[in-house]
């Protein structure tokens, strides 16, 4: 009985040990909307808020962010990997879409006008995304 228990049970064991191991590395499907909201600076009146974004191997970083209705933003957004395909970002209700050139910091500027989720993210779909939150 003992060599048709260790046949069954360290396959399963393997088949288990490996389930977790892959579900664990699928950081692809962040859940932007569960994820607590990145602290921003206010900054000083009359000035657009600055916001430092990363576009890693993870997607846009940090995400999501919570903005205020009427207020500037600028963003300053730097691409350190080249194995994604958020290689600009896109922010349709704004009209934008700017490259993201490697390693470089690039600036862009807009004020959001309403309230609710906003979701930027790369040309392709916004298959790789960020979520700003405005109140």
């Amino acid at each position: 009985m003992k060599p048709f228990l260790s046949k069954i049970i360290k396959p399963l064991l393997a088949l288990t040990l490996a389930a977790a191991v892959l579900s664990a590395e699928q950081g692809c499907t962040k859940n932007a909307e569960s994820a607590p909201s990145a602290p921003v600076p206010e900054g000083k009146p009359g000035e657009p808020r600055t916001l430092a974004l990363s576009i890693t191997e993870k997607g846009y970083e940090p995400s999501p962010v919570t903005l205020r209705q009427g207020q500037p933003v600028k963003l300053v957004l730097t691409r350190t990997t080249d194995h994604t395909c958020a290689t600009e970002i896109v922010l349709d209700e704004y009209n934008i879409n700017t490259p993201l050139p490697l390693n470089q910091p690039v600036e862009v500027t807009f004020t959001p006008t309403k309230t609710g989720k906003l979701v930027y993210g790369c040309a392709m779909g916004k298959m790789i995304s960020g979520v700003f939150m405005v109140e």
